[in-house]
């Protein structure tokens, strides 16, 4: 199905572009591009593809200089280090001239072909069209995982999470523009998508199997990125942390008349011993209370004041 290209405009003379950050499974880089090529020619001949290498222990940015040097609407971008897949993100981003914007990951689980349903879905009327999912070909653990990973995001975020949906999807320019504009330091683009706002709609897409090696998130990174992302999202655990400073102070009243009434009653003979029970128990309440308060202001603060930035860019290829 060919799209006519007068539906939409087009920005800077690029109509698509299509971010893909590649860590890991180097050899699946020319396919990956043979196939984003083919999908693409059918709906506009003005298209690009930016391929950010997020500096894994492989040769990738070789097959991406060979990429380059065949087609000269690749664009090869290399970070100076390992950022992060949702940094390498954000550098492709900033670097796409197309009026859409196609964000998918660089392993061919996520289908160049689906590009023009999403397309032809966007000029529909959406700002973004997001990827569902269908027939996830991820291991049972990692499917499981990824469940209860969203369900706990979604309660300490008070957002709504599909565990069907990550980061393969179409953007318009002004949703793209707007997350640009945020300034956190801790990037999950998924979240930011949909922090934003604007018309947004799903379209259901075959996930297909990993071509090559296995996913590079272990366990403990996927620990890690869930703990920045809600703090960086979300004060809810400094929030839960009053309330259990809260909870702990009212415990501790409960206790203090308890031993003040054994006290009395003659059932305690040691000397100074109700005083130091209600002493910690009160305490601690009130420490952990304030401590809460105190982070509330200092958890949003603390990783702004450095104004580092999100990325270093060492090489690029076809990039005016």
């Amino acid at each position: 199905m060919s799209l006519p290209l007068e539906k939409t405009h087009i920005h800077n003379g690029v109509l698509i572009s299509v971010v893909c950050p590649v860590y890991g499974s180097p050899s699946t880089i020319p396919l990956l591009c043979e196939r984003l090529h083919e999908s693409l020619t059918k709906i506009t001949a003005n298209y690009e593809i930016i391929l950010v290498f997020d500096c894994s222990p492989d040769n990738g940015w070789e097959f991406i200089r060979i990429e380059c040097a065949k087609h000269k609407n690749v664009v090869g971008i290399r970070l100076s280090r390992n950022f992060g897949q949702h940094y390498a993100i954000t550098a492709g981003l900033k670097t796409a001239k197309g009026e859409w914007i196609v964000v998918m990951d660089c392993d061919l689980q996520d289908q160049p072909e689906e590009i023009e349903k999403l397309y032809a879905r966007a000029i529909k009327g959406a700002d973004i069209v997001l990827a569902r999912r269908t027939n996830r070909k991820d291991h049972v653990l990692k499917r499981l995982s990824s469940k209860c990973f969203y369900r706990l995001f979604s309660y300490m975020t008070n957002s709504e999470q599909d565990p069907g949906i990550a980061n393969f999807g179409i953007y318009h320019r002004k949703p793209i523009n707007a997350i640009l504009s945020m300034g956190d330091k801790v990037r999950f683009f998924p979240t930011m998508a949909q922090w934003v706002g604007f018309e947004r709609t799903t379209v259901e897409v075959e996930h297909s199997k990993r071509q090559e090696g296995k996913s590079t998130y272990s366990y403990k990174k996927l620990i890690h990125l869930a703990i920045d992302t809600i703090i960086s999202f979300s004060d809810k655990p400094l929030t839960l942390s009053v309330y259990l400073g809260m909870t702990t102070s009212f415990g501790s009243s409960i206790v203090s008349a308890y031993y003040l009434f054994r006290y009395f009653s003659g059932g305690i003979k040691v000397s100074g011993f109700t005083t130091l029970i209600l002493s910690i128990w009160f305490l601690s309440g009130i420490i952990i209370f304030l401590l809460g308060m105190l982070g509330v202001y200092i958890g949003r603060s603390f990783e702004q004041v450095k104004n580092r930035p999100t990325y270093i860019i060492r090489d690029t290829l076809n990039l005016e």
